[in-house]
């Protein structure tokens, strides 16, 4: 896989220092990172999202056994995640298996936050993580087979760790999230990296899907775009540097049960959720078993330790909290 040098282009000054590790929590990480996307201001009109489909949920044991069966790529497939930094999958899970996913995940969202997040435009982007060790429904999502599979065939590697879940709500009038890699996200020294992101309902356009900038390269394009901290400055050059040099954008609607693949060096966006639904997604990301933690992780690397506890900058990314999710020992 292509490797980069792991850091981001920042000034040590002011607006400009990031060295500093992240000292608040996950939510407050959140809150400052979408105020970093440049947003047209404009007030837009708030539309009704297709009802979800009325059909039979699967029981947990079900999921898990669907969750454990294999998804076979074709060699096209990995090839064009290797040129492109991301893949989206349809049926990767069943409708059931979807909506069981997201009733889940508000009930979470409620219990955290205190509200419903498909009632009223809060305006918020919401999130949990690591969920998956106190509730067993979730750890079956995260530490699935098939999906640790996938990532460790997209990767080409033998075996994948996970990093960590996140649990994502875009909720009704959020606006943008900016552009961005996560390379400088996770404080890992390798670039086998791929986060899963499974929408938790259909994502129509209106919606802000996930959307991917292609081929991998053109995250070189921007490399020499000083990261500010505060302001919507990175979000608005990136912007221009593609638009300038003509760089294709996939933004197109995910269908109930479709989960997309990202490379950690894949710039991405999505747009304003538009819809009085929330955009809920649960987002894993894995990585090449092996690797360490770098020597000096920046507050863009948010609270990693919570994700990695008792792993020191320089260790083998290995916690109790990473553990393979590819290959699957046999059980006895």
């Amino acid at each position: 896989m292509i490797i980069s040098n792991k850091k981001l282009k920042y000034k040590t000054s002011d607006n400009f220092d990031i060295s500093k590790p992240w000292d608040k929590d996950n939510q407050a990480w959140w809150d400052w990172y979408v105020s970093l996307a440049d947003n047209d201001g404009k007030q837009s009109e708030i539309i009704n999202a297709d009802p979800l489909p009325n059909i039979v949920i699967p029981s947990d044991d079900e999921v898990i056994s669907e969750l454990a069966e294999p998804y076979y790529l074709t060699n096209d497939q990995i090839d064009f995640f290797k040129k492109n930094g991301f893949i989206k999958l349809k049926r990767v899970f069943s409708p059931g298996a979807v909506l069981k996913l997201r009733a889940e995940l508000i009930n979470l969202l409620k219990e955290e936050f205190k509200v419903d997040p498909d009632k009223g435009a809060q305006d918020r982007f919401l999130s949990l993580e690591v969920i998956w060790p106190d509730n067993a429904l979730i750890r079956a999502y995260v530490l699935s087979p098939r999906l640790g599979q996938i990532s460790a065939d997209l990767l080409t590697v033998p075996a994948v760790r996970l990093y960590h879940d996140n649990v994502l709500a875009k909720q009704t009038g959020c606006g943008r999230t900016p552009w961005h890699f996560d390379d400088h996200h996770f404080p890992l020294d390798t670039n086998d990296v791929v986060t899963a992101w499974i929408p938790a309902q259909p994502i129509p356009l209106e919606m802000g899907p996930l959307s991917f900038a292609y081929p991998l390269d053109v995250h070189k394009l921007v490399n020499a775009v000083t990261f500010e901290k505060t302001g919507t400055g990175y979000d608005r050059r990136v912007s221009e540097v593609f638009l300038k040099n003509n760089v294709s954008v996939n933004e197109t609607p995910f269908e109930l049960g479709e989960v997309s693949f990202h490379h950690n060096l894949n710039f991405h966006t999505a747009s304003s959720n538009r819809t009085n639904r929330s955009r809920v997604a649960l987002a894993n990301t894995y990585y090449r078993d092996g690797a360490r933690v770098v020597h000096a992780p920046t507050m863009v690397s948010g609270d990693w330790q919570k994700f990695m506890p008792n792993v020191k900058p320089g260790d083998i990314a290995a916690s109790p909290l990473n553990p393979i999710c590819w290959p699957v020992k046999n059980k006895p």
